[in-house]
């Protein structure tokens, strides 16, 4: 499928999802009716289609037939859905085109945009919210617009749920699955997956899940040592258990642990430039990089170790549950980085310094220590009156340890410049430690009431509060010499719902809404002034200090859902505009080196999002989702020169973002004659433009001088472009299912198509240039057995 013809049929597709009029004639049958899944958006059991604002929820049938194994994945099937890829375990996820700027490693005190969840439990990390194995899910709930009401102030855009699969007390049962898959080019890869339902009386069930994933590496690194391949192989491997404990039938407590670990050895960027190793070189031998490869002279890796425990504790009195959530994370992130090119772009290219010096190994690692404990406490309503609510109240503490470590071995020495300082020791050149700790306190509440039998008034608000110290520890010659300095900063915020639902017939319901959701302030780190142009230093100096607001959005939409062809279909549409006030822009600090936050007065996003599902017949069935994001900014950030500063321009695209992605799936199954039941699934997504930081608009492509003294190069200045081009996605599976067991085999990125995810860039775009990159084509095959 050439991307013309891609674009073209998803362009169609969202015209049919708007229209709402399936394309072949419509038909009853009792085999032939779209299931609709049961979901919990507004923290009690409701279908999908009584839910009065914008929600996707797909089982994890749905996501296997699809050939979904992530979050990221998942995103391309869900509209108004992004999540821009910096890494294993490093997406960031955005909802309804609502972004600030690719947050990176170095950036812990940037709050989320996007709130996810397993069940009950916030996960949500900024930059490194867990990468979960999507295994023995019951569904993934997507809920589109602000959700602060009920879910807080991560959910600025959105909420993400993860559903897991809760113990049984009716029955014992499992399931193991086993897959293996080639990527083309590249290496092996395995998955091992099983789950286990054990009724252990009455009144308790256990219920265990574990997993074992072996990513396929597929980038290789050159290095002057000479080429590894398929560097960015990996492993994760977490098992989770829940025991369901209900001594009454009004009383049901659920313990659960999770454990995960990712170790990956190096990541998915493909190098287009590096200082140390390209084709302009004279002095240094040649590198032809991109295609799938990168340079390095250092073996770079990802680790995530993740534990949760919660307990949840449901208790039904008379027309109201009483409902408590505790839950404790500990979690140790590395990123190890190879800032080689970097730091050899200041002691060999900025400093003048001899190869020996600039040459030396110089790992950055990027260290996260993290405890969370939260307590949510609530009162749900379970009568049958015209009048549901919720009230609660919800308490958080997060002790947060961040350090980075710049170790450039025998530097001194070699350079003659001494680098032992108060705290950073010798050869440790930028070194830091940042211990943070926030608390948060919130009550909230929501009703509905049915003012006649077909029209709901929902009405909700939350108040929080939030304050978040820390300790400023930078060090070393690269630092501006900061040694255990306090900060402090703290917020409120009110975030206030009001929904009118009106069902039209007894198909169609129609929903309108205004919605308030706040994402929480924070305190920038110095700027690394050493490195700092004067003009750098004064511009970007103003803009970071003490610290930013709280971003607000009031989102205003109207929508429908709709039931059609006798229950064959489903359609769900919705229109919105969102007004960003104080939007935290993340933002490259020039000649810094350094990342900091700035509040812009206001920025919009407008736009739609739509999904149809429709059993075309008893065989087929086909699903769609498109979007519309226009995403951009309303004021600039200027300079004392009145110069808009990094592209912080009024009518600039909010980054990481496309304006338009939709995806269409087709489904067939048929019984056979031996009783075993054939299935094929097709899914095609596409991708439109995007742009990783709001500055990759102005000057693009970009136009970067060299350093001619680093390894001679022939070229003066290079031209890097900025846009990130649409790509599609194509995934086919077949296979057979019968009592029991099912046999699938796969191929996803039909089309072997190499998408461009983000810009990765060192030191602006002087010290390195290239790009973080998707799998190539991958076969597979799956088995799985339930008993």
């Amino acid at each position: 499928m050439t991307n013309r013809k891609f674009v073209l049929t998803a362009r169609a597709s969202a015209l049919a999802l708007l229209i709402g009029i399936p394309a072949v004639p419509a038909f009853a049958a009792d085999d032939a009716t779209v299931e609709e899944l049961v979901v919990t958006a507004r923290k009690r059991d409701e279908q999908l289609i009584d839910v009065p604002f914008s929600v996707a929820a797909q089982s994890e049938q749905v996501m296997r037939n699809r050939g979904v194994t992530n979050v990221e994945e998942l995103s391309r099937t869900v509209a108004s859905f992004t999540v821009q890829n910096l890494g294993p375990g490093q997406s960031q996820v955005a909802i309804r085109g609502i972004s600030a700027g690719q947050i990176v490693r170095d950036q812990p005190g940037v709050k989320e945009q996007v709130g996810v969840y397993l069940d009950e439990s916030v996960i949500s990390l900024s930059l490194f919210t867990p990468d979960l194995d999507l295994f023995d899910l019951n569904r993934v709930e997507v809920l589109r617009g602000p959700q602060g009401t009920l879910f807080g102030s991560g959910s600025l855009s959105g909420t993400v749920r993860y559903i897991t699969n809760q113990p049984d007390l009716g029955a014992f049962q499992g399931v193991v699955e086993a897959t293996g898959s080639k990527v083309q080019g590249g290496d092996m890869g395995w998955d091992l997956k099983g789950s286990i339902n054990v009724p252990l009386n009455d009144q308790m069930a256990l219920r265990v899940t574990a997993y074992n994933t072996q990513y396929a590496g597929f980038i290789d690194a050159v290095q002057p040592t000479g080429v590894k391949s398929d560097v960015n192989d990996g492993y994760r491997r977490g098992v989770r258990a829940s025991l369901l404990i209900q001594p009454s039938e009004n009383l049901t407590i659920t313990p659960r642990v999770l454990y995960q670990k990712i170790d990956v050895d190096g990541f998915n960027r493909v190098d287009i430039y590096n200082i140390l190793g390209n084709q302009f070189s004279t002095t240094r031998p040649r590198v032809q990089l991109g295609g799938l490869k990168q340079y390095t002279q250092l073996k770079e890796k990802f680790e995530d170790e993740f534990f949760l425990a919660d307990l949840s504790l449901n208790y039904d009195l008379d027309g109201v549950r009483v409902t408590s959530i505790s839950s404790f994370t500990d979690r140790e992130v590395l990123v190890l980085r190879d800032a080689t090119a970097l730091t050899a772009s200041i002691t060999g290219g900025s400093i003048g310094l001899p190869p020996a010096v600039y040459n030396i190994d110089s790992p950055l690692a990027d260290t996260t220590d993290l405890q969370t404990f939260t307590q949510e406490l609530r009162l749900t309503s379970t009568g049958e009156g015209p009048l549901q609510w919720v009230a609660g109240a919800f308490y958080s503490h997060i002790d947060r340890d961040y350090a980075q470590d710049l170790f450039v071995n025998g530097f001194s020495r070699l350079s003659g410049i001494p680098s032992k300082s108060d705290v950073a020791p010798t050869d440790h050149l930028y070194f830091s430690t940042v211990p943070y700790k926030q608390k948060q306190f919130a009550v909230f509440g929501e009703a509905t009431y049915s003012v006649t039998d077909r029209l709901d008034v929902t009405a909700g608000l939350r108040w929080a509060d939030y304050k978040e110290t820390r300790t400023l520890t930078f060090d070393g010659i690269f630092a501006d010499k900061t040694i255990a300095v306090p900060g402090k900063t703290k917020a409120d915020a009110w975030a206030p719902r009001v929904i009118v639902a009106y069902e039209a017939t007894d198909n169609i319901t129609l929903n309108a809404q205004v919605s308030k959701g706040f994402r929480l302030g924070g305190i920038n780190d110095p700027l690394n002034r050493p490195l700092c142009t004067p003009a750098d230093f004064a511009t970007f100096n103003a803009l970071s200090q003490p610290s930013f607001k709280n971003e607000t959005v009031w989102n205003y939409e109207a929508g429908a859902k709709a039931r059609f062809a006798g229950g064959a279909g489903s359609l769900t549409v919705a229109g919105f505009y969102a007004d960003i006030k104080n939007l935290q822009a993340t933002i490259d600090a020039g000649s810094c080196s350094s990342r900091i936050i700035a509040n812009v007065d206001s920025a919009k996003s407008a736009g739609f999002d739509a999904e149809l599902s429709y059993r075309l017949t008893e065989n087929f069935d086909i699903s769609a989702a498109a979007s519309y994001n226009d995403a951009k900014l309303t004021s600039s950030l200027v300079d004392a020169r009145g110069v808009p500063i990094q592209g912080l321009r009024d009518g600039n695209r909010l980054p990481t973002v496309p304006k338009f992605q939709g995806s269409i799936s087709v489904g067939y199954e048929r019984e056979m004659e031996n009783g075993l039941e054939a299935f094929a699934n097709l899914t095609a997504q596409h991708v439109g433009k995007r742009y990783t930081q709001v500055s990759d608009q102005e000057n693009n492509p970009r136009t970067v001088a060299t350093f001619p003294n680093l390894g001679g190069q022939t070229a003066a200045s290079l031209i890097f472009p900025l846009e990130l081009p649409s790509y599609e996605i194509v995934n086919l599976r077949l296979g057979v299912r019968g009592d029991g067991f099912e046999v699938a085999a796969f191929v996803n990125n039909l089309g072997d198509e190499r998408a461009k995810l983000a810009i990765d860039r060192e030191r602006g775009l002087r010290a390195r240039y290239g790009f973080l990159t998707n799998a190539p084509r991958t076969y597979g095959a799956t088995f799985r057995k339930e008993f």
